[in-house]
């Protein structure tokens, strides 16, 4: 597969969390998170996007969320649960993208905000329509995912080098 392959970056923020006596890495969904996971997840597979490989952070309400929306896509990718996408600066959440195999073409990265905002932010360097304000005017809820695209290696991954085609939220 060329470095000049088109690819994809998926970011997707966890469900609705509760509020519980755990800690935060032991947080569970909300009854709203569990009923919106599976519709992010249906949405996800509108886009017509296949995924190669999907990094999940592993605290318990991204792993949730995954279990809950992968069953809606028409075929699961290869999953890698990854501690360190679990209160990942951007700094680190690009090195993470910047890891990944040139073999994958599409990439799915369940984590949380705000370094799942900051990463969309930092990579687009230009959107189509509206969908930066959008997002920025949202701030990038629980459930959301934006879609971003570009041409490359997943080492050449930086601020601005992707195009934001698409933000999408439960309750917009």
């Amino acid at each position: 597969m060329s470095v000049d392959t088109p690819r994809r970056i998926v970011l997707l923020r966890h469900a609705k969390a509760d509020w519980n006596e755990a800690s935060d890495h032991e947080r569970p969904l909300a009854e709203r998170g569990r009923v919106d996971a599976p519709v992010a997840g249906r949405r996800l597979a509108e886009t017509g996007i296949g995924f190669d490989l999907a990094l999940c952070s592993t605290a318990v309400r991204t792993r949730e969320t995954w279990k809950l929306a992968v069953h809606a896509l028409p075929q699961r990718p290869r999953t890698v649960y990854e501690d360190r996408l679990y209160e990942a600066s951007l700094g680190e959440l690009i090195a993470l993208v910047n890891e990944t195999s040139d073999e994958v073409s599409n990439l799915l990265v369940i984590g949380h905000n705000p370094g799942m905002h900051g990463l969309a932010d930092a990579l687009a360097g230009e959107s189509e329509g509206d969908v930066l304000s959008r997002m920025n005017r949202t701030g990038f809820p629980t459930s959301a995912f934006a879609v971003l695209a570009f041409n490359g290696s997943w080492k050449s991954v930086e601020h601005g080098v992707a195009r934001l085609v698409d933000f999408w939220t439960p309750h917009a």
